[in-house]
């Protein structure tokens, strides 16, 4: 199985740390968030990695050169030149990937109690993404229908909305917090080719949601942290200590 971890990014919210560090490499309970992560898809089963960098580059570089790449195959995908955001950062990284297997996209700042494995099975062929969603409270969610296919996206304190549709009753759609972590089939590189060089992959879901399967996947139990902000990694560990425990009461 293989997956993506965007790990490029300047991590503005995360400073003053980092001036002098990747957000990819601030510390939770001891471990960057980038082995966290890493460690957490070896678990799961994924055995090829593809990372992306832009933001202090060499010191990522060199810290899976001194881990050995975790013992499985890791690929870096440089954005030294240019930042490309996250659909641009999948489209750059096509090469990395084969024309029939499903790639799974992870945010290296999110930290969640989420199965991978279950969650990678859980993606159908006829589906060109598979998102995972929950009620977590959040100022901006993804809108779907009844049967969990995107239709839009939602500014909760602003109103502003994104879709396809012409006309979309807001008050019918289901509203989920988008994690970060998603399933995409190898099938949308071939429709990033009219797409420029750096552009969102939620404005490339929502331009095909009226024309492509696009589904959520809602989690119900789902814990999840995202590590942006300096105040937050106070309560890193100790939601890392808890998910853990919880997990192997369940083992």
């Amino acid at each position: 199985m293989k997956a993506f971890i965007f790990a490029a990014g300047l991590g503005t919210r995360l400073k003053p740390l980092t001036d002098t560090m990747p957000k990819a490499l601030v510390p939770v309970a001891e471990k960057p968030l980038l082995e966290h992560l890493i460690l957490k898809l070896k678990s799961a089963g994924f055995d090829e990695i593809v990372v992306n960098v832009h933001h202090f580059a060499e010191q990522i570089l060199d810290f899976l050169t001194q881990k050995q790449n975790f013992g499985i195959k890791i690929h870096v995908s440089d954005e030294r030149n240019l930042l490309l955001e996250t659909g641009g950062a999948v489209k750059h990284a096509a090469h990395y990937f084969s024309s029939h297997e499903p790639i799974l996209l992870h945010n290296v700042d999110i930290l969640s109690n989420v199965d991978l494995a279950d969650f990678y099975i859980k993606h159908q062929h006829d589906s060109l993404a598979t998102l995972l969603v929950s009620n977590r409270k959040s100022s901006r969610n993804l809108l779907f229908d009844e049967k969990n296919r995107l239709m839009g996206w939602m500014n909760l304190q602003t109103n502003e909305l994104k879709t396809p549709y012409e006309q979309l009753d807001v008050a019918r759609c289901r509203s989920f917090a988008f994690s970060g972590i998603h399933i995409i089939s190898p099938k949308v590189f071939e429709m990033m080719n009219t797409w420029g060089e750096k552009f969102s992959i939620v404005d490339f879901y929502l331009s095909l949601a009226k024309q492509k399967n696009i589904q959520a996947v809602v989690n119900s139990n789902l814990r999840l942290l995202d590590v942006g902000k300096v105040d937050v990694l106070q309560d890193a560990e100790s939601f890392l200590l808890e998910i853990c425990s919880k997990t192997d009461s369940l083992g």
